[in-house]
Parts: C-alpha cells; structure tokens; sequence
C-alpha cells in the first residue's frame, strides 16, 4: 500500500487552515493540546503572515480566536534561534496589550496560549512537550499562592495561573515516533507528514483528507514543492556548517596538539624522525578527507546541488561526481 503523505502543518497554516471550511483541522489539534473540547470563532491576523525572503523558509504563525473568547498563538519554527524564548515572552506581551481597549478594565486582559511547534532543540530536556504556567511559591513557607473564593467568582477561574498566559513547547525532532496517547498522534503527523491506520485524535481524519498532496493542484505542487525544498536546503546548511565547524575544531585542535608536542619535543631532544612527522600528517589529512566525504554524502542525499556541496566541504566537483556515481551503481 502507498503510503499517503499529507502537506506540511507550517504550509497548511500559510495556505489552508485559515479558511473556515479548514477550521476544524486546527481545532482538533488544540483540543488534544489543551486537553479539552474547543471552536474556532476567527483567524486573527498573525506577526508573520508576510511573504517576506526570511519569513516565509523559517517561521510561520497564526493567531487564534476561540469561541471563549481566549486567543491562541500558533506557531512553526524551523531554524535555530537562540532567544526564541524571549520572543515567546513578546509574542504573547504583544497580543495582550494590543487586545485591550484605552480605559478597560483589567479583568478584559484576554487569556493567552502559546503554542509553539519546534524543528529545533530549545533549552535542554529530554521531554518532547513542555507546559509553563505562572506560579506563586512563598519564600518562606514554600506555599502555594490561590485565588479566595470571591477572587475565584469575580474571575470565573480555579487557579492564579488560568489568568497568566501558557506556554507550549512541542520539539517536534525529539519525538520517538511511538504514539501513546492521541497528541502524541498529532506530534507524529507533524513529524512525518502522514497519519498511521487506527489514529484516532480530533482532526486528524479531516486533515487525512484535506490535506493529501495528490489533492494539489499543478501549480499549488510546484509552490510547495519550492517550499519544502527551501527549508531542507536550510537545515543542511545549518547541519553542514555545525558539522564542518566540529572538523575544524579537531583540525584545531590537532595543529595545536603537534605543535605543542614538537616543542616538547625539542626542549627534550627527541624531535621524531622527519619521515614519521610526514606519515601522521599525511593519516591527519587522510582523515579530514573521510570525514567531508561523509558531510557530502549526508548533503546529497538531502538534495543539495553538486555546486553547493563542494562549497561547503571543499571537495572538488569532480570528486563529488564520483560519489554520486558510486552511489548509484551501489
């Protein structure tokens, strides 16, 4: 059976999920989210909603009204960004004070979700999804700050932290891909594009349908084909510079590790031989050369041009030709 690859979640939300017909897609993923029964009222006009060069390959968001009046920020973020958690903390400052009127009072300051679909590692923990909510812990007694019951009328909230915005952070690379619950369904879907047989989780059935690739049109292909594209092209270049960096790390380190052994060396009389300095520097490049071979393989089976990695590892094209041969014939 041919299995069935779906549209990216980043470009079904570019694209299709802002359409009300398409509403019920998104719902079913932030129901399973937030753990409860939601609508979808509007779609708000999210930060990157432009077309611009940088915008559209990296990030993608958009901004969620529910029939509760609570807003949903949702976003995927495809390149690293060290201060990502900052933009968090802006993103959902930003909806806060821009959705309350001069003059209101502070009970109209809305609820705020962030939800935040990673392709990259963030911070470090071996969990796939992370929850952060606001809390008052005494400094002295270590308790927990409540709402009074009054506070908890006037408000129409059980917890302190059902008025703070909430934090979600789904590093969607670290995922297992064992599906144990009905998110982790959804997580699968955005990790690999396709939904197994037997998934069960809200939405999940209507994006199976609506967003099956074969469904696209000619030109609508060719636009997302182009999308993909960009965005592997932008992680090999990430993973190909991370990996090259480490190589000239060891080659660094190797210089400054034979210079420092020679003079060593010297200052004890026993300088090795010239003909045995020329061996280990003859194994040191031999070594380099094995590991940009294996940095180039990676690039082309991403997809790279020939051109582009023979820029990154210094092989010479010819060279590169030859392992696109070899591989082939293998």
């Amino acid at each position: 059976m041919i299995k069935q690859y779906l549209i990216r979640f980043d470009w079904a939300m570019k694209r299709l999920l802002r359409s009300k017909a398409n509403f019920g897609i998104l719902a079913g993923f932030l129901s399973e989210l937030l753990k409860c029964d939601l609508t979808i009222l509007e779609i708000l006009d999210g930060e990157s909603n432009q077309n611009n060069k940088d915008e559209k390959f990296n990030r993608v968001d958009i901004l969620v009204k529910l029939s509760t009046d609570e807003i949903v920020l949702v976003e995927v973020q495809t390149d690293t960004e060290e201060d990502y958690f900052s933009r968090m903390l802006f993103g959902t400052s930003k909806i806060v004070t821009e959705h309350i009127h001069l003059g209101d009072k502070y009970i109209n300051v809305k609820k705020v979700y962030s939800v935040n679909i990673l392709y990259f590692d963030l911070g470090h923990g071996s969990d796939y999804v992370y929850h952060g909510i606001t809390k008052f812990i005494g400094i002295h007694n270590n308790d927990q700050l409540s709402l009074s019951e009054k506070q908890q009328a006037f408000y129409k909230k059980d917890d302190i932290h059902q008025i703070y915005p909430e934090y979600y952070l789904i590093k969607v690379n670290q995922f297992n891909d064992i599906a144990k619950d009905t998110l982790d369904e959804w997580i699968y879907f955005l990790k690999n594009e396709t939904v197994k047989d037997g998934f069960k989780a809200k939405g999940l059935a209507e994006a199976k349908q609506k967003l099956d690739t074969l469904k696209m049109s000619k030109e609508e292909r060719l636009l997302y084909d182009r999308y993909v594209e960009d965005i592997r092209y932008r992680n090999s270049i990430l993973h190909s510079n991370y990996s090259m960096g480490k190589i000239e790390g060891i080659i660094i380190g190797e210089e400054r590790g034979i210079k420092k052994g020679t003079e060593e060396e010297k200052l004890r009389g026993l300088q090795k031989p010239e003909e045995e300095r020329v061996v280990a520097e003859q194994k040191r490049q031999e070594s380099i050369e094995e590991k940009a071979i294996e940095i180039a393989k990676n690039l082309l089976a991403a997809g790279m041009l020939i051109e582009q990695v023979a820029a990154i590892t210094q092989l010479s094209i010819n060279d590169i030709k030859q392992l696109v041969t070899k591989s082939t014939n293998e």
